[in-house]
């Protein structure tokens, strides 16, 4: 088996699926609109997040869930830069980790609240 999704109940689909490509590059690979306006969101590798406004579940409060409970975490090459660009765009500061290795974690919320992991890794998680 291979990992395809995770999925995201949201407030407003079409919109955090507009914010997520024009400020974190991913690209919708497949849009439902029909009830749910489910959108497929990818990264350049093919990594999937599915989105939705779905009433038959709770929305969740993601600006009150701790960041450790859940986040989204994006590979940058400069974080610092990327932090800066996400925030004058609507995304709000939480925290910054640099661990021993000499990493830079950068903790932000997107506009609905969702956490963001900024990952400038000392070595790259994956190859």
């Amino acid at each position: 088996m291979i990992f395809e999704h995770t999925a995201l109940n949201v407030p407003d689909p079409i919109a955090f699926a507009t914010w997520y490509g024009q400020h974190l590059g991913l690209r919708v690979v497949r849009h439902l609109p029909q009830a749910h306006q489910t959108h497929f969101l990818a990264d350049s590798r093919g990594a999937s997040i599915e989105i939705y406004c779905n009433p038959a579940a709770p929305l969740p409060d993601y600006a009150t869930m701790h960041h450790l409970v859940l986040h989204l975490a994006f590979a940058s090459a400069d974080a610092a830069a990327d932090t800066t660009r996400l925030i004058a765009v609507g995304a709000t500061h939480v925290e910054e980790i640099r661990p021993p290795d000499g990493s830079l974690l950068v903790m932000l919320r997107d506009p609905w609240g969702v956490a963001l992991q900024l990952c400038q890794r000392a070595t790259p998680l994956t190859a």
